[in-house]
């Protein structure tokens, strides 16, 4: 979302999913992928994810989004294995003393 109220619909989206990306604009959810297996993961065929990821690029590209994979960025965020800060279920971890910030 590009405004505060479009990026709560989408985290509430998100919550109601258990995980995974989505896209809000003026209210409405425009675009949607879940990914119920911890936040990275689906039941779903490779085909259907595929035209998911699709629609979600068109839709953060529709608001403005340069990146020309938007949540490849994201997904990285969350992988606690790749150096630096990184957030997880259980809060902040610092990959580099290999703890949680407190």
């Amino acid at each position: 979302g590009a405004s505060d109220a479009d990026m709560a619909l989408a985290v509430n989206r998100l919550i109601e999913l258990k995980g995974g990306f989505a896209v809000a604009s003026q209210g409405k959810i425009l675009a949607e992928l879940a990914l119920p297996i911890a936040g990275l993961m689906s039941h779903q065929p490779f085909e259907s994810i595929t035209q998911s990821l699709e629609e979600l690029r068109t839709a953060a590209h529709s608001l403005g989004c340069a990146l020309p994979e938007p949540f490849l960025q994201v997904a990285f965020l969350a992988l606690p294995v790749i150096p630096h800060l990184k957030m997880t279920d259980r809060g902040l971890f610092d990959v580099n003393e290999f703890n949680f910030v407190k």
